[in-house]
Parts: C-alpha cells; sequence; structure tokens
C-alpha cells in the first residue's frame, strides 16, 4: 500500500522521524492500519522525467522485496546522487536505512531475489 494523498505526506514530514544516507532518506511514524505504507519523494532536483521514473521503479522494487512488518508510514526521499547510482548501491542505501529505522529486524531478512 502507498501513501498517496499530500496530507499523509505532511503527516510524516511534520512528526516522523528520518534516517539519511548519501543517496537516500527514510522519515518513519508509526501507523495504526498494521501493516507499512511507503511513499517515494523524487524531486526534479534527481533530474529529467526519465531519470526520476527510473529512480522511483528501482526503489518501489526495493521496498517491495522488504519483509511485512508493523505497521509504519515511510516516505523515502531520493537525493540527486541517486539518479546516477546503480540498483546494487540504492539497494545497499535501503537496506541500511531500513535497519537503522526499524523497517527491518532480523539480519538477513532482505529478499536479493
Amino acid at each position: 500500500m502507498r501513501l498517496r494523498s499530500r496530507k499523509e505526506f505532511e503527516r510524516v514530514y511534520r512528526s516522523g522521524r528520518a534516517w539519511s544516507s548519501r543517496l537516500l532518506v527514510f522519515r518513519v511514524l508509526p501507523n495504526d492500519l498494521g501493516h507499512p505504507r511507503y511513499g517515494l519523494a523524487v524531486g526534479r532536483t534527481v533530474g529529467t522525467a526519465v531519470v526520476r521514473n527510473r529512480v522511483r521503479r528501482r526503489l518501489r522494487e526495493l521496498l517491495r522485496r522488504l519483509p511485512p512488518n508493523q505497521g509504519l508510514d515511510v516516505v523515502v526521499t531520493a537525493r540527486r546522487v541517486a539518479a546516477e547510482a546503480s540498483f546494487h548501491d540504492l539497494r545497499v542505501a535501503t537496506e541500511q536505512l531500513a535497519r537503522r529505522s526499524g523497517l527491518l529486524v532480523e539480519p538477513g531478512s532482505y529478499s536479493a531475489s
């Protein structure tokens, strides 16, 4: 499930906790739904529409691979350098931020397939 409305994004930006890396920023806020919801923020500074859409597709795939967990709203913001990053680099950054933010609890629980 995804975050879609401006109001949902603003709630996470206003009240959520943030973790960052060179490529990405995770903002996380607990929800009462019992399942995670993700929102992607890939701004124009990342690149042209083609580049932004490629970054979004890659991030969606990486978030899809995360195991189901407790109810959290997560906004993933791509930084400018994410446009030049390989899929592997984005995977490593996503996994590290997911562990730091509590989305991944067990080592090795990230699906590499």
